[in-house]
């Protein structure tokens, strides 16, 4: 039987994508050491998911290894050889503010994580589809050169510019201030660009907008939506960082996103890039956000202002998808922002249980 193997398996993507795969009758070997816990405390653990996969996908085989060793990836990928018909990679430290902090772990997952895959799949699976969650972030800080204006709500792109309906491929990566995260993510994204056109390779560089859904353990520092409707439903004060709170951002299910890759694995090409987020179909300002929050919760949410925004945070970002939907056109959108919040919602109210909130 084929295999799919999945970095980051416990996570918000990699649970979805190894339950999809599993379901078109997959084997799903996962790699994933919980390291969300040592970024952003046991709160943020993916234990539960790990636990679920293993008890609930018969053929699924979990390894707590990490993506920095490379002799560990490499024997793993040697063990499996041609087996392997699809590596999707979502391990990645995911942080602005947790990069500054640690550098070197930051570039070693993100960067060197994601070479060491690339490099097993060339050595032992080189006709496999390689699947990259990559990130907005390679853009750095040069959406916000764009011509926004400011509304009541939130900020918007002047609609006379060739970007009022997203933000495309062709913005440049280069010259902008990315973070030390960015700049990791940028790395990594090259590099499954070079390895399909240098060795031919079917990979793919999603670049995603806001990733979400009722499996992410947000906090602060990660999972915008997800932290931001634990925090209205157990009345826990939220933080608002900046442009007043309009800054906007597309907000992608994790079951339309890894619909994506499937479209794309059924039907590989050689080193794409993709912008994927949630584009004008789904899209909220932090202020409109809260607004839903409140509304679906019937609570209301106590969050305080501060001033400084965050490095190479962007005021305005909606993607425009029309590249993937142009290759892929059997690819709809199943969900959008009140949708997505509708969920997590529910999920929430079901699993806290009145338990407190760490993060």
């Amino acid at each position: 039987m084929s295999i799919a193997l999945v970095t980051g398996s416990a996570g918000l993507i990699g649970s979805e994508t190894c339950k999809r795969f599993h379901a078109e009758g997959f084997d799903v070997v996962g790699i994933d050491n919980n390291m969300r816990a040592r970024f952003f405390g046991e709160g943020a653990s993916n234990e539960g998911n790990r636990k679920g996969l293993e008890s609930s996908l018969k053929n699924y085989r979990h390894h707590a290894l990490d993506i920095r060793d490379f002799d560990a990836v490499n024997a793993l990928f040697q063990s499996l050889g041609k087996e392997i018909a699809v590596v999707v990679h979502t391990a990645a430290q995911p942080s602005h503010d947790w990069a500054a902090r640690e550098p070197l772990t930051d570039f070693g997952v993100n960067a060197t994580g994601t070479l060491h895959l690339l490099e097993a799949t060339r050595l032992h699976a080189p006709d496999a589809v390689f699947i990259f969650t990559s990130t907005n972030k390679v853009y750095g800080d040069a959406p916000n050169s764009l011509p926004l204006q400011e509304l009541e709500n939130r900020w918007e792109i002047d609609p006379a510019h060739p970007f009022s309906i997203g933000i495309d491929e062709s913005m440049s990566i280069d010259q902008s201030k990315h973070s030390l995260f960015g700049a990791s993510k940028v790395a990594a994204d090259v590099l499954v660009q070079e390895y399909g056109r240098y060795f031919g390779m079917r990979t793919a560089a999603f670049r995603g907008g806001c990733l979400t859904g009722p499996s992410h353990s947000g906090t602060e520092l990660h999972g915008f939506l997800a932290y931001l409707m634990k925090c209205t439903v157990i009345g826990k004060e939220y933080r608002v960082f900046g442009y007043k709170g309009k800054q906007v951002r597309d907000n992608i299910h994790s079951v339309d996103l890894i619909e994506a890759f499937w479209h794309f694995f059924k039907k590989p090409r050689v080193a794409e890039v993709y912008n994927i987020g949630g584009s004008r179909h789904s899209n909220c300002s932090m202020k409109e956000a809260i607004a839903l929050c409140e509304e679906i919760s019937g609570k209301k949410l106590p969050h305080t202002y501060v001033e400084d925004n965050r490095i190479g945070d962007h005021i305005w970002y909606v993607s425009d998808v029309r590249k993937f939907q142009a290759h892929y056109p059997e690819w709809k959108y199943r969900y959008d922002v009140r949708g997505i919040l509708q969920e997590i919602h529910d999920h929430t109210v079901a699993g806290l249980k009145g338990a407190p909130l760490s993060q």
